[in-house]
C-alpha cells in the first residue's frame, strides 16, 4: 500500500469512528444493529467490498438492509461474485475491521490482510460494487457512508442501483458476472417471461377454479410490496392484491411480514375473517422470505401456515414429475441423462416434511443451520432444492445439466415438437430462469408457486394437505458459555459435554414420534432447544425436559 492510499484510508476512516463499547460480528445476514451505531461498520464494509472485488476481479454487491428486523435497525451485507453470500473465509476479516478501535489499527489490519491474500492493491486495478438498500429511513444516509468507504480505495467504483429487494441485488451481481444484462428492468423481464412460459405450458384441464385465481399478499410494509405492485400490473392469469405495501402508514415488519406470520401463527395486519379460505402469502421486510397461509373463519383461531417446508415439497413434487416425463421421453431415444435431484434441509425442518420427501423417493440431506450451508450443499446436485421453514430458500441448477437440457430441448423440438418430453424440458428451463439461483427470493418464489399450483390444479387446501406437520416447540436456555456445547451430524447430536446426548435420547424415547436436538446460538450465550412429538402437549413436555438437561449440564446452576 502506497502512502497516498494509506492517507486516503486514514482520512476517510477518521470521519466515522466506531461507537464506544459496541462489538459486532458478521453472520449469515452480515452486520445488523440499531441504525444509529452503524456508520463506522457500513463504511468499513464498503472498504471490504472494494477489496473483495479487487481480489476476485469481479463485480461485488453491497446491500444495506436488516431484513425482518424492526424499522429502527439496519444492517449491511456483501454479495459475492456468484450472487451468493460473502465467502466464509472472509468473515473473520470482516469482524476484525468492523471492530478496529481506531483508523491506524484499521489500516494495519487491511495492510496485513492484503499481503496475506495477495490482493492487487496498488491503484492499477479496478473494483466495481453494486449498491442497494431497502425502504428503511436510515438506508439512504448509510448508503452514502458505504460509498465513502468504497471511494477510499483507489480504483474502486460504486454504482447505486437504488431501492431494491435484497434478492434483486444478489441477482444483479450474479448476472453481471455472467456477462448478462443486470438492471431492475432485466430482472422483471426475466421473471415475467419465465412465468408466462410456465403458464402457457399448463396442461389442459389443470387450471384452478376462477374463484381461487386471486392471491392476497402481505408486503410487510417493505420494499417487496412496492416491487410486487409493479409486477402485478404486467401479469396475465394471476390477480394479486397487495396489503401492507408501505403506503398506508403501516410500520415495516410491525405486526406484518413472513417472520411474524411464521413465528406467531397469526394473520398479519389487514387480514381478517373476510379472507377466510382465500390463498394468502406474506413476504418479509426485504423480500427474501416467503410463506403462505390460510386465514381461519374464526378470528380467535391460529392460521394454517404453509411454510418453507411445504414450498420445498411443492417444488420437489413438480420437478420430480418433469424429470420423470423427460426420462420417459429419453428412454425412447438415445440420450438418457440421469439428473441427480437432491433436497437439503436443516434439523429444524418438520419431521413430517422430511418423511414425506423420503416417501417420494427423493434424496434428502441435512446441513447445519444457516443459508450458506444449505446453498453450498444444494450446489452439489444437478438440481438442488433447499428451504428453511422460515420461507428462505431456492433451487439451484448445475451448468452441466442446463447445457444438456438446452441441447435436449433443441433436439426434441426438431424431432417431436410439442411432445410431453419437450414440454417438460421447456418447463425445467423456465423454472431455472424464474427462480433466483443466487439467493432466496420471495418474488420469484411466489410466481413459481403460483405457476405450479395452476399446473397441478391444486388449491392451497390441497397443497397444505400434502402432510400434517408434527407439533413442535422451541425454547432457549441461558448458559455460562455456549461454546461448551459442541454438536455434530448437522447439529443433531451433542458430542460435548459428555452425557448430554444420552440424557436427551432417554427423554425422546418417552414420546411417540419424539425428536429433539439442541444447538448453541451463534450470537448469544444461549442454547436453543427444538422438540417435536405427536401432540402439542407432548412436544411442549419434551422441550421442557430437554431444556432442563441443558440447564443441568451447561446452565448457571451447573457452574456453581
Amino acid at each position: 500500500m502506497n502512502e497516498e492510499q494509506r492517507s486516503l484510508l486514514l482520512k476517510s476512516a477518521s470521519l466515522f469512528p466506531p461507537s464506544p463499547g459496541v462489538k459486532l460480528s458478521y453472520g449469515t445476514a452480515g452486520f445488523r444493529a440499531d441504525a444509529s451505531i452503524l456508520q463506522s461498520t457500513v463504511h468499513r464494509v464498503g472498504i471490504l467490498a472494494a477489496l473483495r472485488s479487487l481480489k476476485t476481479q469481479s463485480v461485488i454487491g453491497l446491500m444495506v438492509t436488516a431484513s425482518h428486523n424492526k424499522v429502527t435497525d439496519n444492517g449491511v451485507k456483501i454479495a459475492d461474485p456468484s450472487g451468493g453470500m460473502l465467502s466464509q473465509d472472509w468473515e473473520p476479516f470482516a469482524d476484525h475491521i468492523a471492530n478496529a478501535r481506531d483508523p491506524e489499527t484499521l489500516v494495519s489490519l487491511i495492510e496485513e490482510f492484503v499481503k496475506k491474500e495477495n490482493i492487487p492493491f496498488d491503484g492499477t486495478h479496478s473494483a466495481e460494487i453494486l449498491l442497494g438498500r431497502d425502504t428503511r429511513p436510515s438506508g439512504e444516509s448509510l448508503l452514502e457512508v458505504a460509498k465513502q468507504g468504497i471511494n477510499s480505495v483507489s480504483g474502486a467504483v460504486a454504482h447505486d442501483m437504488g431501492i431494491l429487494t435484497t434478492p434483486q441485488l444478489h441477482w444483479m451481481v450474479r448476472a453481471r458476472n455472467k456477462g448478462l444484462k443486470a438492471t431492475e428492468s432485466d430482472y422483471f423481464d426475466q421473471l415475467l417471461s419465465s412465468f408466462s412460459c410456465l403458464m402457457d405450458l399448463i396442461p389442459d384441464g389443470s387450471k384452478i377454479n376462477e374463484s381461487e385465481d386471486k392471491l392476497m399478499v402481505d408486503g410487510a410494509n417493505g420494499v417487496g410490496g412496492e416491487k410486487l405492485e409493479i409486477i402485478k400490473t404486467k401479469l396475465n392469469g394471476l390477480v394479486i392484491e397487495v396489503y401492507n405495501d408501505g403506503k398506508g402508514g403501516g410500520v415495516l415488519n410491525e405486526g406484518v411480514g413472513a417472520d411474524f406470520v411464521q413465528k406467531d401463527r397469526v394473520a398479519p395486519h389487514g387480514f381478517s375473517s373476510i379472507h377466510a379460505g382465500i390463498r394468502c402469502a406474506s413476504l418479509d421486510g426485504d423480500a427474501d422470505r416467503l410463506v403462505y397461509f390460510i386465514v381461519p373463519s374464526n378470528s380467535s383461531s391460529k392460521i394454517d401456515l404453509v411454510d418453507g417446508d411445504k414450498i420445498l415439497s411443492l417444488f420437489a413434487v413438480f420437478i420430480k414429475d418433469q424429470l420423470s416425463i423427460l426420462d420417459e421421453g429419453d428412454m425412447k431415444g438415445k440420450d438418457n441423462y440421469k439428473a441427480r435431484l437432491g433436497v437439503v434441509q436443516t434439523a429444524y425442518a418438520n419431521g413430517a416434511a422430511t418423511d414425506y420427501l423420503k416417501q417420494l423417493g427423493l434424496e434428502v440431506v441435512f446441513t447445519p443451520t444457516g443459508v450458506k450451508y444449505l446453498h453450498e450443499q444444494a450446489a452439489q446436485y444437478d438440481i438442488g432444492i433447499y428451504f428453511e421453514a422460515n420461507g428462505h430458500g431456492t433451487i439451484l441448477f448445475s451448468d452441466q445439466f442446463l447445457c444438456w437440457l438446452e441441447a435436449r430441448n433443441n433436439e426434441l423440438s426438431s424431432i417431436s415438437k410439442g411432445s410431453e418430453a419437450q414440454k417438460a424440458a421447456l418447463r425445467l428451463l423456465a423454472v431455472s430462469k424464474l427462480i433466483n439461483q443466487a439467493v432466496g427470493d420471495a418474488l420469484s418464489g411466489l410466481l413459481l408457486v403460483e405457476a405450479i399450483l395452476r399446473h397441478m390444479g391444486w388449491s392451497i387446501h390441497k397443497w397444505n394437505a400434502l402432510y400434517q406437520d408434527l407439533p413442535s416447540k422451541q425454547l432457549k436456555v441461558k448458559v455460562v458459555d455456549r461454546t461448551a456445547c459442541v454438536t455434530a451430524n448437522a447439529e443433531t447430536v451433542v458430542v460435548s459435554p459428555p452425557g448430554v446426548q444420552e440424557a436427551i435420547n432417554a427423554e425422546i424415547a418417552k414420546y411417540h414420534q419424539g425428536r429433539s436436538f439442541i444447538r448453541p446460538s451463534g450470537t448469544e450465550d444461549v442454547i436453543r432447544v427444538y422438540a417435536e412429538a405427536s401432540t402439542q402437549e407432548a412436544a411442549d413436555s419434551l422441550a421442557n425436559s430437554v431444556a432442563a438437561i441443558v440447564d443441568r449440564f451447561l446452565g448457571f446452576s451447573s457452574s456453581q
